[in-house]
């Protein structure tokens, strides 16, 4: 089992081992577990003394946001960002955390980029309590994800002005690659701020007037993050729509061009067929001049039947080339 911990009096933060952390005597205590092990179980059981419910919540395989009052305390999930390996069907990290007065738990499988942005503060002497640590962690965890949503929406955005039959296939990859990752997004983003705006609400002496306006703070920048890749999704399948649409009128032009090709080499083939067979009766089949003569009648088939598309206006318009 990995973690630290720390203990925080008079906005002063010392580390201290994962062992003396929970009767080191300090006002406030955060303790954070880094482990997939069962070794986490049993010391949440064993040392930090918590119900087991509150164990099977801090250590389940499947989460989602969510707040729940457990008593005097209150357990949060949360999802944010990861740099480690992670399914492209669950791109969010999650870390579930357990608070109450005067002490706070933490835990992830993955390590959320944020981390390192409330450790720092931590250090600075910025977290004097759990409802600090709280918002410390909502606010971090939102600011992260602001810019990639931006990023996503931003792409799209150039997407929609850069629509071209010779980018097709790379547009289209790019289009699903946005809207897979809006969807996967739009899963925690939604119930992460119902959880935030529950958690700004939880009656308890521990969360100070100035932390739920923190928290509620969090959770508007949230909702509108929701709301920003809802419609991201709604875009990009609009945009899927047009180079589907592009794709199909490229696919009709050439059609057409084949066609009138078609239809140009149709007669001749025809007639040349007709005096390629080996048969008595053909006209003028013993006749020196009857080669150029079917020629010259070629040429003016292919001609007048290539005229007769470029008068009706098949050919240029009707091809894209014009």
């Amino acid at each position: 089992m990995t973690g630290f911990a720390y203990r925080i009096a008079d906005g002063r933060a010392e580390p201290v081992e994962l062992a003396d952390a929970l009767g080191c005597g300090a006002p406030f205590v955060w303790v954070h577990l880094a482990t997939t092990a069962e070794h986490a179980q049993a010391w949440l059981r064993d040392c930090a003394k918590l119900e087991p419910f509150t164990v099977d919540a801090l250590t389940a395989n499947e989460t989602r946001p969510r707040c729940e009052k457990m008593g005097d305390s209150a357990f949060l999930n949360l999802r944010g960002r990861t740099d480690e390996e992670i399914d492209s069907s669950d791109m969010l990290a999650s870390i579930r955390i357990w608070a109450a007065k005067g002490r706070l738990v933490s835990v992830t499988r993955k390590k959320l980029v944020a981390l390192d942005a409330v450790v720092d503060e931590v250090k600075s002497g910025a977290i004097r309590d759990p409802g600090d640590l709280l918002t410390a962690f909502a606010t971090e965890i939102t600011e992260d994800l602001d810019p990639v949503v931006a990023d996503l929406g931003d792409w799209l955005d150039d997407c929609e002005q850069e629509l071209d039959t010779k980018r097709i296939f790379e547009l289209r990859r790019g289009v699903t690659r946005v809207r897979s990752e809006a969807i996967n997004y739009r899963r925690f983003l939604a119930p992460q701020r119902i959880a935030l705006e529950r958690l700004a609400t939880l009656p308890g002496d521990w969360l100070g007037d100035d932390d739920r306006a923190h928290l509620s703070a969090a959770a508007d920048r949230a909702a509108r993050m929701a709301e920003e890749v809802e419609a991201i999704r709604e875009r990009a399948g609009v945009v899927h729509e047009a180079l589907t649409d592009l794709r199909a009128e490229q696919l009709d032009s050439r059609s057409l061009v084949i066609a009138i090709a078609a239809m140009v080499f149709l007669p001749l083939t025809f007639l040349t067929g007709l005096y390629g067979m080996n048969v008595e009766g053909l006209w003028f089949a013993h006749e020196p001049w009857a080669f150029d003569a079917i020629v010259g009648l070629c040429v003016a088939i292919a001609a007048g039947t290539t005229l007769f598309f470029v008068r009706h206006r098949w050919i240029g318009r009707g091809t894209g080339a014009g």
